[in-house]
């Protein structure tokens, strides 16, 4: 039987940066949490849609063509194929909706960014 999953709890455990930890799934997508500071790297995502749900904080998401802006409460989708650099300026948790196995660093070859996948707490 499942239950609840406490958000705020789950930020306790954990305070590595750009490093997405699995806290439930649904069908074939995995509900991440990560810890944004500094900037990220271009990457893209050919096979899927990637999801940014601001819980707290804000968050940038530079696109070739235009810069998105995000506070608490705020999510945008960046579609498949489209690069993306996530970055804020003072630590942002936020929670990551995508495709079970989907490696943080897109399409990039920087192996230094790599997080391990589906690591839950």
């Amino acid at each position: 039987m499942q239950k609840p999953v406490n958000l705020i709890e789950k930020f306790t455990l954990f305070s590595d940066l750009y490093s997405p930890k699995v806290v439930a799934e649904m069908n074939d997508y995995q509900f991440k949490l990560a810890r944004i500071e500094g900037e990220f790297v271009w990457h893209s995502h050919a096979e899927t849609d990637e999801v940014f749900i601001v819980l707290e904080g804000k968050l940038t998401i530079e696109l070739r063509d235009r810069t998105i802006h995000l506070n608490d409460g705020e999510m945008f989708v960046v579609p498949k194929g489209v690069e993306h650099k996530p970055s804020a300026i003072e630590q942002c948790k936020v929670m990551l909706v995508e495709p079970k196995g989907t490696i943080n660093t897109g399409e990039t070859n920087n192996t230094d960014l790599i997080a391990q996948n589906d690591v839950w707490i």
